[in-house]
């Protein structure tokens, strides 16, 4: 699988990420904990995912309360060592592992704490990429910094990057790097994607100006582009619409299902997957760095890996931008 460098890290990573949000849990909801994906279900997405060329797998130490990292873990320690030494993990802090509501955000005393929890449950001496989940709007922008670069300059992690982050914030987390000479944030990872493009405003033009990598995750919007949604009918037991549907609610209106028709139609023209369509679209674009796609079987994995031979024209691309241009939402 073709792999790119991250932004300016030097870092390689597979243009597929294995998103490994649902290990033993939904994200890091404290109500999921120990649902979602068994470590045996983990284990078989993991293989997967490495005999697919996927090298790149993305966490967060509190998806399925510390699961996702300890099943993680536990997969890459029974592993050869070419394996483990072309595994990039990358993780992120911000939410609490045990769920709870008092131990939360970017402090620098609980940085390097959850830092050292996250190695120790990956079995990992220097975790390669480490984001913040969500800003902390309670901690100084610059402490946060600096601490984390601390950590990099202990060799705990490698490079640093920021999730669910919006423009402005970013711009002045990087002028309080630049302010006190530290390590900048470098790449970003929001959600993006057909049914959610409000980064293409702001955030994408900030990250080309300041030559930041870009991994989007959310790629098929919990579902809405796979095709598993239509205007009749119950959801489907399991989805995202029926565990977690609240950032998604927005979508559910005639608009985007007769939207989602032409979808069809358009994917049905490239003899593809209404999903690898989506990914085809999101690998074309220049500035994305890799997708991370998060799926619930090794099965799912497919239509990822099947963007990856989609080569779309640029009338292609403009057809799509074109007919989701009404349903750009907010970054």
């Amino acid at each position: 699988m073709e792999q790119r460098e991250l932004g300016a890290t030097g870092i390689k990573v597979s243009r597929i990420i294995l998103g490994c949000g649902n290990f033993g849990g939904i994200g890091s909801a404290p109500e999921f904990f120990g649902q979602g994906e068994s470590e045996a279900e983990a284990v078989a997405l993991l293989d997967a995912a490495w005999d697919s060329g996927i090298t790149t797998l993305d966490t967060a130490d509190a998806y399925g309360g510390g699961r996702s990292e300890a099943y993680i873990g536990r997969w890459l320690a029974k592993q050869s060592s070419r394996v483990r030494d072309n595994v990039v993990v990358a993780t992120k802090l911000h939410h609490s592992v045990e769920g709870d509501p008092t131990d939360f955000g970017l402090a620098p005393e609980r940085v390097a704490r959850c830092i050292d929890e996250s190695r120790e449950r990956l079995g990992l001496e220097r975790i390669p990429l480490y984001l913040t989940h969500q800003p902390d709007p309670s901690t100084p922008i610059d402490a946060t910094l600096s601490e984390l670069a601390r950590q990099v300059e202990r060799g705990a992690v490698g490079a640093v990057g920021a999730s669910n982050i919006g423009a402005e914030e970013l711009r002045m987390a990087l002028a309080a790097s630049r302010q006190i000479g530290l390590d900048e944030y470098a790449w970003i990872q929001n959600s993006y994607s057909l049914l959610d493009r409000g980064d293409e405003r702001e955030m994408l033009p900030l990250c080309r100006t300041e030559d930041l990598g870009y991994t989007p995750f959310g790629p098929l919007a919990g579902g809405w582009l796979s095709g598993k949604y239509t205007a009749v009918g119950d959801y489907p037991a399991g989805s995202r619409m029926t565990l977690r549907p609240e950032p998604y609610n927005d979508l559910e209106n005639r608009s985007t299902f007769t939207t989602l028709e032409r979808f069809k139609e358009l994917a049905d023209a490239h003899a593809v997957s209404m999903a690898t369509l989506a990914f085809a679209w999101l690998l074309a674009n220049p500035q994305v760095s890799a997708v991370v796609v998060g799926p619930r079987r090794p099965e799912h994995l497919q239509p990822a890996i099947d963007a990856l031979e989609l080569e779309l024209s640029a009338d292609a691309v403009s057809q799509l931008d074109a007919l989701f241009s009404g349903e750009a939402g907010d970054a």
